[in-house]
């Protein structure tokens, strides 16, 4: 039996090792402030995609997709900071890092979509 692809469980899941990933950093003053910044960024992901499965309208859903796409990428940013400054193994952080690319390629495609759909409910 096929698994069905679930774009919302795969956030969840990116959430989920952002959350791990955060918990690993030092407890130092900027393994603090570096932990903090990639937990907000990277679970609120999955929360903003949520908000845009219940929009109001195309618009709505289209807006709530780009702010789900402004995380990532914020998210993305923090997990090369991470990397450059050595606090983990890269090879820890290479996997998330393809990850959140993957999504951010899927988000890209799926606003690129919304906004196509717009366009022809517009001329109808």
């Amino acid at each position: 039996m096929e698994k069905k692809f679930d774009l919302q469980d795969r956030l969840i899941n990116f959430s989920v090792r952002v959350i791990k990933l955060s918990e690993k950093l030092p407890k130092s003053t900027k393994g603090k402030h570096l932990s903090n910044q990639i937990f907000r960024s990277g679970t609120s992901c999955a929360a903003n995609y949520a908000e845009a499965q219940g929009a109001e309208s195309r618009k709505d859903f289209i807006h709530k997709l780009k702010i789900s796409l402004k995380e990532l990428r914020e998210t993305e940013v923090w997990i090369k900071i991470i990397i450059k400054s050595e606090f983990l193994n890269s090879s820890l952080l290479e996997p998330i890092l393809k990850e959140n690319d993957e999504l951010i390629s899927i988000l890209f495609k799926s606003i690129n979509t919304a906004k196509q759909n717009l366009r022809k409910e517009r001329n109808i």
